[in-house]
């Protein structure tokens, strides 16, 4: 399995000859990006001949250098059009679906830069490299890291590595293959975990990892950031540059986590995980108006991903279920009402008189639904691609 790692170059020394390299590089990548948009050249070959002499003459980029803008630019147009396909725009015919689509791509000028094994190599014993830059070639740049991070780079890196700045800071995004633990393939049983937003996740074993502290720290990173929004002064901006990305982080080290450990537990038991399929649960939830900025910044996607490409790496079996009715199913007697569950974390059958919390009684459902998905030949999932925090 692919997973990513994140190193950091920490000194500042060639900092000025990496940003004009992206500088350049992102500049070459949009002008063909106009190029393919008017000659409608979408693939590599194609576009590499309108455009590939050019940039080397224009830009000075190296041959390697200027391949992989052309590269980067045909792998964009290719990204649009399956979001255009999928709905990311919205429908064909609105005005944000033709104004995606009657544009050509426009690149950042930090956005990121791929690197071959020809523009970068790795020292890793004294954890430097040696990189490609428009100042030529930078020799002996530090780079720093978690210790299983560097041990993982050293040992299974494959394929290209990312040059990418965020936030004033330079970082090193390197593709790993990884050996996949050998499946579990007669799991005794399915660990359900029913995702929340009061509950961040509860699992059929009745571990719950609670949100609510959570949400009331982005309720305040909410209020400050909207605070220092409508300042508009100089040390407003600052600061909100300062805290921009720190819910983003904190949610995702909580995510990580809480997933490590619901992973380890279905590994030491001898059992898969049952998820629901979240699919769409933005436009099927109503929500009143002061609950939707926490529905639609929850990160449900992150959480799924998370799960699904530690339990491949720990060889879990993965399923997914449907969701419809897992809050008002009893998990005892299985009657389904919507009165079963007069409040948000109560649930008390009508029929049997089973009470539980709300969301252990959709987890034990999740987990028969997903022993029963198993039977019927359901496969694991994951992931291709997913960053080590």
């Amino acid at each position: 399995m692919k997973l990513v790692v994140r190193v950091k170059l920490p000194t500042p020394v060639q900092a000025a000859a990496l940003e004009a390299t992206l500088h350049a590089c992102n500049q070459a990548a949009t002008w063909a990006a106009e190029v393919a948009f008017e000659e409608n050249a979408r693939r590599p070959l194609e576009l590499r001949k309108h455009t590939y002499a050019e940039i080397r003459a224009r830009w000075q980029l190296g041959a390697q250098a200027a391949q992989h803008a052309i590269k980067k630019t045909c792998d964009a147009y290719t990204t649009l059009k399956a979001n255009l396909r999928n709905g990311r725009y919205g429908r064909p015919g609105s005005r944000r679906h033709i104004r995606a689509a009657g544009k050509p791509i426009v690149f950042r000028p930090q956005a990121a830069q791929p690197y071959d094994d020809r523009m970068l190599s790795w020292q890793h014993q004294a954890r430097t490299v040696s990189i490609w830059s428009m100042a030529g070639r930078l020799k002996g740049v530090a780079f720093t890291g978690q210790a299983g991070q560097l041990e993982v780079l050293a040992a299974h890196r494959r394929g290209e590595s990312d040059l990418v700045c965020q936030g004033g800071k330079w970082f090193l995004i390197a593709t790993c293959e990884i050996a996949e633990a050998a499946p579990n393939t007669h799991p005794v049983g399915f660990l359900g975990v029913d995702l929340g937003i009061v509950n961040i996740a509860v699992t059929s074993d009745g571990a719950r990892h609670c949100g609510r502290r959570v949400n009331r720290k982005r309720e305040r990173d909410r209020k400050l950031r909207s605070k220092l929004q409508k300042k508009q002064t100089k040390s407003a901006k600052r600061r909100a540059k300062r805290h921009a990305g720190k819910e983003a982080r904190r949610n995702k080290d909580i995510n990580h986590k809480i997933i490590k450990r619901i992973v380890a537990e279905a590994e030491r038991t001898g059992r898969g995980i049952a998820l629901e399929t979240l699919t769409g649960i933005r436009e099927r939830a109503r929500l009143r108006k002061p609950q939707r900025t926490t529905l639609h910044s929850w990160p449900f996607a992150q959480l799924g991903s998370f799960i699904a490409y530690k339990a491949k790496k720990a060889g879990v079996p993965v399923v997914y279920v449907d969701p419809a009715y897992t809050s008002q199913e009893c998990s005892q007697c299985h009657h389904t009402e919507r009165g079963n569950r007069p409040a948000q974390a109560v649930f008390s059958c009508r029929v049997c008189g089973f009470v539980e919390h709300a969301d252990y009684n959709a987890s034990h459902n999740i987990a028969h639904r997903g022993w029963y998905v198993w039977v019927c030949g359901a496969q694991s999932t994951a992931p291709e691609l997913t960053l080590i925090a």
